[in-house]
């Protein structure tokens, strides 16, 4: 009763009413906890510019990052029970990483409401980053099980074609150390500057082969830059008969 008594007054009479609106055509459901879900989109941009918050997304990003690999680790345990171990962890990589969950969150709409809790321009890892953060807020305030049920069929089944990810590898940072290790070359991504824009950090990487540049690539998420420069570098050397095309990080 008190849970449902806290839904109506968020939905009705809380001063982030529109949150809760906004939030309920998202997850199909109202938040009991919605000062959680503020906090869950709440960029440190935003933050570093409104004294009044004191804390960012960040701690709840860690706990959603969690939450999501159990669910998917399991998920994917019971969907291939006769798939090995490497398997497994291969497919999980690929629906947990920054590019696939950036993906999600933009279909999601998440892009929409972070750009009210962020300074600039809302980013594709930015989204990415607010939906482990929604995850973690779900966790907390509804439960593991609940938030487990979310995950599978919001997000697994509705807006990730997890059979086109068994075949499909766009790791090209694997992809070139790959490559190094088989034809004996050593492989070092340098940070070549970092700087901040818009509050925040934004990072330039050079690519090294056997201590000679080949490409330099830039993002404002560090292991994004890694995997473009890998990416320009596979171009440059023509690595792989099928060119990869280059991808938005």
């Amino acid at each position: 009763m008190v849970g449902y008594i806290r839904k109506r007054y968020n939905l009705y009479f809380s001063k982030n009413k529109q949150l809760a609106y906004k939030l309920y055509d998202i997850l199909g459901f109202i938040p009991k906890k919605l000062y959680l879900y503020e906090l869950a989109f709440l960029h440190k941009s935003y933050q570093e510019s409104n004294s009044k918050y004191k804390f960012t997304n960040e701690r709840l990003e860690y706990l959603g990052d969690a939450v999501l690999s159990v669910v998917v680790g399991e998920y994917l345990f019971k969907k291939y029970p006769l798939r090995d171990e490497g398997f497994l962890t291969k497919m999980r990589s690929k629906i947990v990483k920054r590019k696939t969950l950036n993906e999600v969150s933009q279909k999601m709409g998440l892009d929409k409401i972070l750009a009210e809790y962020a300074v600039g321009k809302v980013s594709r890892s930015m989204a990415g980053n607010a939906l482990e953060a929604l995850v973690g807020a779900i966790y907390l305030d509804i439960g593991y099980k609940k938030t487990q049920r979310f995950i599978v069929r919001n997000i697994l089944r509705n807006q990730i074609d997890i059979k086109a990810l068994e075949n499909h590898d766009d790791n090209y940072k694997s992809q070139l150390l790959e490559w190094a290790q088989k034809n004996g070359k050593s492989i070092d991504y340098s940070l070549h500057e970092k700087e901040k824009i818009n509050g925040r950090d934004f990072f330039k990487i050079a690519l090294m082969i056997d201590n000679k540049k080949i490409c330099e690539s830039e993002a404002y998420n560090k292991k994004s830059a890694e995997q473009k420069a890998s990416l320009l570098a596979m171009n440059k050397l023509k690595i792989n008969n099928s060119k990869p095309e280059m991808n938005r990080f």
